[in-house]
């Protein structure tokens, strides 16, 4: 919990005002430029999954780049446009907010912060010319291409022929990912001669209730579940919990989960595969833009043809056919190729 760090911010707001640029020096004793990226999160950034990957995505861009880095997480709704306020403030040079969810409050504190600069995760095609001062970046990964890398390998899983999805909230790249995800699994089934059904999604409505995906796993397992995808940083690591549990009960892993967006396997049993996003490269561009002078409006891709979006490591609950089959449909989405049979 990082709300201790939020409330020393705002204070240090209130003293130097919430208008133009505050005394807060961006060079060190020996004159040289100090850089420095803030993170805010609504999700803990211990939370085993989205929050996490996000909060290591901005440090490993930052290392490189020679960055200072700061972060607030676990936050509400009604505080996003607060906190982000508070470190425009303080004269941060970037605001990285990891999710679509935040774009409201990006956009307003950009407009009242025009020589700041914000790199959005997961926003939308028009949000960067909704930034009247066009200091907005949107980091967007092909979230269609996301689904079919985990959808594809649940496809070529599942023994029940029953698989799941679950969200935090009903965003346009939560949605898209279910929708990638089901027509990779429905198409892979297909060609390997079986039929499967995936269970309409689930929205906890928040990316913090563990006892959400904990709840939603449970119901999904009763119904046939046996592999499951989620969109939901903690969510979905209450999901994971249950699996693990439901796979201890049966004495074996029969259950599995496929984790986004950094590699985790290894974190939980059940985890059999990770969709890896390559985040700290879209932050990094953006770091580098501002160093270099020439940050603006844009949209930044990420897809499995230039390397943002690939599959991690697979375990060894993966039979060695399906390992190899499922390069092959990989392959195919990295070619354009994939479902067009």
């Amino acid at each position: 919990m990082r709300k201790k760090v939020l409330s020393l911010l705002l204070a240090a707001a209130l003293v130097f005002g919430l208008t133009g640029c505050v005394s807060i020096s961006n060079v060190d004793e020996d004159g040289n430029r100090i850089y420095r990226v803030a993170m805010i999160c609504d999700s803990s950034i211990s939370d085993g999954g989205w929050g996490m990957s996000c909060y290591n995505a901005m440090v490993d861009a930052a290392e490189q780049f020679g960055w200072e880095t700061e972060v607030t997480d676990s936050i509400d709704q009604s505080a996003y446009y607060e906190t982000i306020m508070a470190y425009c403030s303080l004269n941060f040079d970037l605001i990285f907010a990891p999710g679509n969810q935040y774009t409201t409050a990006v956009l307003q504190a950009a407009e009242d912060y025009p020589d700041v600069c914000f790199a959005l995760l997961n926003g939308t095609e028009d949000t960067p010319a909704q930034a009247v001062n066009g200091n907005v970046v949107c980091l967007l990964p092909d979230a269609t291409q996301v689904g079919w890398i985990a959808g594809a390998l649940a496809g070529l899983m599942s023994q029940t022929g029953t698989i799941a999805f679950i969200g935090g909230m009903e965003l346009d790249t939560t949605l898209a990912k279910y929708e990638g995800f089901t027509e990779a699994a429905t198409y892979v089934a297909a060609q390997e001669g079986r039929e499967i059904t995936v269970l309409d999604p689930v929205y906890a409505g928040s990316f913090s209730a563990t006892d959400r995906g904990i709840e939603f796993a449970m119901a999904m397992i009763d119904q046939g579940a046996d592999v499951f995808f989620g969109d939901a940083s903690s969510v979905d690591s209450g999901a994971r919990q249950a699996i693990d549990e439901a796979n201890n009960a049966n004495g074996e892993v029969t259950i599995y989960d496929i984790a986004q967006p950094s590699d985790l396997l290894g974190q939980n049993e059940c985890i059999i595969c990770s969709q890896v996003t390559d985040n700290s490269n879209l932050v990094g561009q953006c770091m580098q833009a501002i160093e270099d002078g020439t940050f603006t409006a844009e949209v930044i891709y990420g897809t499995m043809q230039n390397g943002a979006l690939y599959a991690g490591a697979l375990s060894d609950l993966v039979p060695a056919d399906v390992q190899e089959q499922y390069q092959i449909y990989l392959q195919q989405m990295v070619d354009g190729t994939f479902m067009q049979e």
